[in-house]
């Protein structure tokens, strides 16, 4: 049964649909553990050791949200390889009513998000290039790493973050409405809670590099 649902479009839609919003569940808890370094720098450090602390704990959480990854590509890329087999070829022309630019660059910014959980991992969780990297010590780390020299680093974080609040945007509304916690609407290009979503998350990690160019961080 379980192998049917998969193979269903609606199955892996709705799998998609979940995987994304266990994705957005940890997006929020991390940009809020991140946004702590404006506090006090230590308070992120003590969240990175309790983290840690947590043991095997930390250990299943980084599963689910691995096993979320995998899935939530996956089922992304069979779903636009069975929407480009059902229309092979495209219309000439149409003038877009409805989607959004979010909508239009999900591929494209699927693919630099996939990009950017590489480098970002490398660079911030295991130290690969970084130039000062201590371990368990991430308001130290995320300084060093986004200094001046460092530029390109900062331009790319930016540019991938600016790709996931527009990833979230338009995933988060589909998402909910895959699930059905969402109604069609009048105005479908009216998503508040998305875009709010999106403006928080994105906005609140794109910042913390951008304060470290402009000193706001030392």
């Amino acid at each position: 049964m379980l192998r049917e649902f998969w193979r269903s479009t609606i199955g892996k839609k709705v799998v998609m649909a979940v995987s994304g919003l266990i994705g957005v569940g940890f997006l929020i808890s991390h940009v809020v553990s991140n946004l702590a370094v404006f506090e006090n720098p230590q308070h992120l450090n003590a969240y990175a050791r309790f983290l840690r602390g947590l043991g095997p704990l930390l250990y299943v959480a980084r599963g689910v949200l691995v096993a979320a990854v995998i899935l939530h590509v996956i089922s992304a890329f069979q779903l636009m390889a069975r929407a480009r087999a059902a229309r092979p070829v495209d219309y000439r022309a149409r003038e877009p009513q409805v989607s959004t630019f979010a909508s239009r660059s999900m591929k494209v910014g699927g693919v630099l998000l996939l990009a950017f959980i590489v480098v970002h991992l490398a660079d911030l969780t295991f130290g690969l290039g970084h130039p000062g990297f201590v371990h368990l010590q991430p308001a130290e780390n995320i300084v060093t790493g986004f200094g001046p020299e460092r530029w390109w680093m900062v331009a790319f974080y930016v540019l991938a973050m600016i790709s996931l609040g527009l990833h979230l945007w338009h995933g988060a509304w589909s998402s909910m409405r895959t699930l059905g916690a969402a109604r069609p609407s009048a105005s479908p290009l009216r998503r508040v809670i998305p875009i709010i979503l999106a403006v928080a998350i994105a906005g609140g990690f794109a910042i913390i590099p951008l304060a470290v160019v402009f000193g706001v961080l030392r």
